[in-house]
């Protein structure tokens, strides 16, 4: 991936929503431009939730996901419909496609129930407006559009009615907030075994951008190379960011008057709650024998012998409480809608995941009365440098 590409964690996502036969597909296609979805009279063509990450003007960077029928009958439809309801949890904007001229059906109350029980913003589609001998000029309720998947009627109003729905008042900042123009940022990169051939990972390939961006200087290392490199500089670096398995090596390296944090800490921060994730880590302190501990991951890779999530972690676990405990692991859009049977969750940075996935992710753990944390924080406390690590943020120290 190029550094200047949207990953699709960055993308706002859009999910259409509705009845079997509503004209999802349809209108997908026509926002588009493009034949993203299969288009059949058959009601329950889109069987999964069918995703594309794409620009559409005006919106910018998106991932359209079309989904099932949620009307759809029988044990299998039952999944499909439990599929599309699973993807609300990574739904920044949802648009519910129903047909103009009738009332709303019981499951579509239900669905724009649901949009308001999760904070999604929606907008309603009346599809197959060109079916229509009323008048559509006339005004119409807050957030609603009649459109035309056919005709392309609507298709620039209900684009640039969800276009003003993403405005964000207060956009996250990476980095950006915490470092000043000239400062000089190292950051520690693992390449081990479990890292990709000719490329950096998108944490690395993310931050080095957001250096660059507030004309900062970044300077990139392995950890055997990290005492070298500061002897080396002139200035001394306002921070230094590292790849969360070093912390343990790359401490004991960078002297105290420079911060020291990783990046899994710092997408915390930016999708997360870092607070949360702080308290969370204090289960680890309390876990007993037999505990179930959850590890989650938000991508899909292969598993090497020394793979952080399933090996390295539960070794550090094991050595700092000294208890036998019982693992299960999750990756990519896998996690339990209740996560009571754990006594501590520990997710990864979710460089992969939307910041709507994350907060639902929390939300889950927190309805459950599950702790949670995160790998950054959960690995800076069992190597004793959890307080240091929060030295760059303010007031977290102070919940240690």
């Amino acid at each position: 991936m190029s550094l200047n590409a949207t990953p699709s964690s960055e993308r706002t996502h859009i999910g259409f929503f509705g009845l079997r036969n509503a004209g999802k597909s349809s209108l997908v296609n026509a926002v588009t431009a493009q034949n993203v979805s299969l288009v059949s009279s058959v009601k329950g063509t889109t069987t999964d939730p069918v995703t594309k990450a794409m620009e559409i003007l005006p919106l910018g960077p998106v991932v359209i996901i079309d989904t099932p029928g949620i009307d759809d009958e029988g044990p299998l439809g039952e999944l499909r419909v439990k599929r599309a309801k699973q993807t609300l949890s990574k739904t920044d904007i949802a648009v519910l496609v129903t047909e103009a001229g009738r009332s709303l059906t019981d499951a579509e109350n239900d669905l724009l129930a649901l949009f308001s029980e999760r904070g999604i913003p929606y907008v309603t589609a009346l599809n197959k407006s060109d079916l229509l001998s009323l008048d559509t000029n006339t005004e119409t309720p807050e957030n609603t559009v009649y459109v035309s998947a056919k005709t392309g009627q609507g298709i620039n109003e209900l684009k640039e009615l969800i276009g003003r729905l993403t405005v964000r008042e207060n956009p996250r900042r990476l980095l950006g907030d915490l470092i000043a123009p000239g400062d000089v940022i190292v950051l520690v990169t693992p390449i081990d075994s479990s890292a990709p051939k000719g490329r950096m990972i998108l944490p690395q390939q993310q931050m080095i951008r957001e250096i660059l961006d507030n004309r900062a200087f970044c300077i990139v290392v392995q950890p055997g190379e990290l005492k070298s490199a500061l002897e080396s500089v002139k200035r001394k670096p306002r921070m230094v960011i590292t790849d969360s398995q070093a912390f343990g090596e790359v401490s004991s390296m960078v002297p105290e008057d420079i911060e020291l944090t990783s990046f899994s800490i710092l997408f915390a921060r930016y999708k997360g709650e870092l607070e949360v994730f702080v308290k969370g880590a204090a289960k680890i302190k309390s876990l007993r024998d037999g505990d179930r501990v959850l590890i989650s991951e938000g991508c899909t890779h292969h598993r090497q012998c020394e793979d952080i999530g399933s090996v390295k972690l539960p070794g550090w676990l094991k050595k700092y409480t000294g208890k036998e405990l019982n693992y299960s692991f999750t990756s990519g859009g896998e996690f339990p809608d209740d996560p009571s049977g754990y006594a501590l969750v520990i997710h990864c940075g979710a460089c992969m995941l939307n910041e709507k996935e994350v907060h639902s992710r929390i939300r889950r753990a927190e309805a459950s009365g599950t702790p949670i944390t995160n790998y950054g924080i959960a690995i800076a406390m069992m190597h004793g440098i959890l307080k240091r690590a929060l030295s760059p943020f303010d007031g977290l120290k102070d919940l240690l």
